[in-house]
């Protein structure tokens, strides 16, 4: 058999036509998001003021198991799709390892992430409706980056809120943004009641991605067409995501692999979610029941491992439908950690359901030993890999080192969802053994707990 290559592409011919709807066949659906008003399952009435009118149809859809891709956005992801199956041979060396260690790769376009899959969509959503600007918020700036991207395409106007301690940490990947004319604006802000009422709280707040949806939805709601998009957690955005696993699926297949363990970061939920769609889908039907799928969280933020099963608000406002899932509280104010897009107080309904039910597991890792494992990567692989990406290497590390110590031969398939070199700050503290690392208390997260909605 020949060796398989360090980095394989489909053609131009077998990107997938089609999005992959995970929900229909998972084995009971996740529960349904709630109107904050009357806490009652929401419609596709009460999305529309904020959401798309397409985008609110895909995010209630949990029967329609494949979804056409608009030639529109088919043209565009072939301006940077299909994105590279790699075979980190060098990694495997290095580590002693008898694991086959496959990542696929998100970061070759501008945005340097997995983002723009779901942000042209969007736009194109948006464009199509006739509207003229959109409004959202980011974390470490890829989705503002890739959004930003997107509406210069499709000619739309685009405010971003960006929290505050990656506005001031990131300032060239903010600067990306306004290449492609996007409006960044540091939350908590002034320019929103909701802005001014949590700087009043805690006027010294690095800010947080719910604090960033609070202004971005008020944002929306009251600029006049316009609407609100979001770079994670929906399952809209998963949806568009899927077309990273249904890649990685056709490739492995024609390369006669398949993964054992499939790993991925975990902030909101949306690039494990497309990686893994496909090959959870197997798992779900009976095809491949032994596939184990390993999320990964900043010991910081850890909304899997030590956050609670339960409906809470998708931002700090509390002006966005609820959601059930595993959360801290809406009211938890992470620390402002490297890895900005994994600082969301809480993970997607479709990744946490999946979760509850035992079809994921999670681990959780301090920011030193995720940039240990980021190092390591870069000088055998030859990719910076962004913090966020990190935590998904050194999942497959450690799942490497434990085929090492075992001797089993498995195959190991993580996302690579973006590079680092906006984040040679984090880098530099890092090298220069600044870096720290912090874990919250019981106590900590029991303050964001109090902020969880009673419902019964």
């Amino acid at each position: 058999m020949a060796k398989i290559p360090y980095r394989f592409y489909l053609t131009e011919e077998q990107l997938p036509k089609q999005w992959y709807n995970l929900r229909a066949d998972m084995k009971e659906q996740p529960a349904p998001l709630l109107n904050p008003a009357t806490l009652k399952p929401v419609t596709k009435e009460d999305l529309t003021p904020v959401f798309c009118d397409k985008l609110a149809g895909q995010e209630l859809d949990g029967e329609t198991r494949y979804i056409d891709i608009p030639e529109e956005i088919q043209e565009m992801y072939k301006i940077y799709r299909p994105s590279p199956l790699c075979r980190a041979y060098n990694l495997e060396k290095a580590l002693g390892t008898p694991a086959k260690i496959y990542y696929k790769f998100e970061g070759n376009n501008t945005s340097g992430s997995h983002k723009l899959n779901s942000a042209v969509a969007q736009a194109y959503y948006a464009k199509e409706q006739g509207l003229t600007s959109l409004t959202t918020e980011t974390g470490a700036g890829q989705w503002g980056t890739a959004l930003s991207e997107a509406c210069a395409y499709f000619g739309l106007d685009l405010n971003v809120f960006m929290v505050k301690g990656s506005y001031e940490q990131k300032p060239f990947r903010r600067a990306v943004m306004q290449v492609f004319d996007g409006k960044v604006i540091p939350s908590p802000s002034n320019t929103t009641e909701v802005g001014k009422k949590i700087l009043a709280e805690k006027p010294n707040t690095s800010g947080s991605l719910g604090c960033a949806i609070s202004e971005a939805v008020e944002k929306a709601t009251l600029t006049p067409n316009c609407r609100y998009v979001l770079g994670s957690v929906l399952n809209q955005v998963l949806l568009h995501q899927s077309i990273i696993g249904l890649e990685s699926h056709k490739a492995m297949e024609i390369l006669g692999e398949y993964p054992d363990v499939v790993i991925g970061c975990a902030g909101g939920g949306s690039n494990l979610g497309g990686l893994l769609s496909p090959f959870m889908r197997d798992k779900l039907n009976g095809s491949r029941p032994n596939t184990r799928f390993v999320a990964v969280e900043p010991a910081s933020c850890p909304s899997l491992t030590r956050g609670k099963y339960a409906y809470d608000y998708c931002d700090t406002g509390k002006i966005t439908p609820l959601a059930k899932m595993y959360t801290l509280g809406c009211g938890f104010i992470p620390s402002a950690n490297h890895a900005g897009g994994l600082r969301y107080h809480g993970m997607s309904p479709i990744m946490s359901k999946l979760y509850h039910d035992g079809y994921i597991e999670a681990v959780s890792y301090e920011q030193t030993k995720i940039f240990d494992a980021a190092v390591m990567f870069a000088k055998y692989e030859t990719i910076l890999p962004a913090p966020e990406s990190a935590h998904a290497i050194k999942g497959a590390i450690d799942e490497a080192l434990k085929c090492k110590e075992s001797g089993e031969e498995k195959t190991i398939l993580f996302g690579l969802t973006g590079t680092g070199y906006f984040d040679m700050k984090a880098y530099m503290e890092y090298l220069e053994g600044k870096m720290t690392d912090y874990i919250p208390t019981d106590e900590d997260l029991q303050r964001g707990f109090d902020s969880l909605p009673k419902i019964d």
